[in-house]
């Protein structure tokens, strides 16, 4: 199973002065842990889009490509490239141009995106939420799929015989498809035998173990092998010496941005009290010391047989050292528990 990280770089404000974070330091910061995080070994970084003030990144193949000169064997992924609200053609050409500068590297992961500024910055209507998504996935894999294309839609100008340039080195250039939880998308992923990464940030990872089986029955249907219908989770997490640490210094940053989502979207404020049911045996954090979240890892494993697992740590106002400190954890005791014991099954 490959191991990594992800973030949405954000910007929370100090707690000393309530000021948010430079965005020049936040972006110096997050290539060093990208940097660091392929000096410890693990397998996959992924960097959010967002277009909001408290986040870093709204363009996550620049970000990528900055690190992939500073970087040898770690993947490069978005996390996610919110696909309904970009042009199918510019999400190809930068990540083939990040593909090729990292030496193969390069990853897109689309979505319809969790929250929806870029809707109305960019020009589209919420109204075609699910049908922009649909067709400029169908797009962006005609693009990879050759490099002269002709294309037509309804929500897009139509593509006669066009060439796109520059190509990927890898071939196909790899697209996975992430979810929140919606059995239509599902579907949807299996069918066109697409790797499908889920995002469980909340309740009993178990009850998520249905959707893995519908994609994976979808991907038969579709005349997918087995092999092919790789799946991802991504979650909250964040590793320390000993599970109080772990749980104190993570529990601040998390509460201020889930509280502040809480208030866009009618949800309670987080309490300390919800947050240490989530980090028990069955709940969706994966907080603690280094044994328990290799535990954590494994037992999910069990319910999904899964190929991937990106952990998001930098939240909030996060420091720095500590962001570097689970990042080392993670790569140093974790991973090397977690390939083990997987290799002895």
């Amino acid at each position: 199973m490959e191991l990594g990280i992800y973030t949405f770089a954000d910007m929370g404000p100090d707690p000393k002065t309530g000021r948010p974070m430079a965005p020049t330091e936040r972006l110096k910061n997050l290539i060093e842990e990208i940097e660091l995080a392929d000096q410890v070994g693990l397998d996959v970084f992924g960097v959010g889009e967002h277009h909001r003030p408290e986040y870093a990144v709204s363009a996550p193949a620049v970000v990528l490509a900055a690190a992939a000169t500073r970087t040898k064997n770690i993947r490069l992924t978005s996390a996610v490239t919110v696909l309904s609200s970009d042009d199918p053609i510019r999400v190809f050409q930068s990540f083939s141009t990040l593909d090729l500068i990292s030496g193969g590297r390069a990853e897109i992961m689309a979505g319809r995106g969790s929250f929806i500024e870029s809707y109305p910055l960019f020009g589209y209507d919420l109204n075609d939420y699910d049908k922009l998504f649909a067709e400029k996935l169908d797009l962006l894999l005609a693009l990879r799929k050759s490099e002269r294309v002709t294309w037509s839609g309804e929500l897009r100008a139509p593509i006669n015989d066009r060439g796109i340039y520059p190509r990927p080195l890898q071939d196909p250039l790899p697209v996975w498809i992430a979810v929140g939880g919606t059995p239509q998308s599902v579907v949807r992923a299996g069918l066109l035998g697409l790797p499908l990464a889920i995002a469980i940030i909340g309740g009993d990872p178990e009850r998520f173990a249905p959707l893995v089986e519908l994609y994976r029955e979808a991907g038969a249907k579709g005349g997918h092998a087995p092999d092919a219908l790789r799946v991802g989770i991504n979650s909250h997490g964040y590793i320390a010496g000993d599970s109080q640490a772990a749980a104190d210094e993570f529990f601040p940053p998390y509460a201020h941005v889930m509280s502040q989502i809480g208030r866009e979207r009618g949800w309670p404020p987080t309490t300390r009290a919800q947050f240490d049911a989530m980090r028990g045996p069955h709940g969706s954090l994966l907080v603690g010391s280094p044994e328990e979240v290799i535990d954590k890892i494994l037992l999910e494993h069990s319910y999904f047989k899964h190929d991937r697992f990106l952990m998001q740590s930098g939240l909030g106002n996060l420091p720095h050292d500590k962001m570097m400190k689970t990042i080392e954890l993670f790569g140093t005791r974790v991973a090397p528990e977690v390939r083990k014991a997987l290799r002895s099954e």
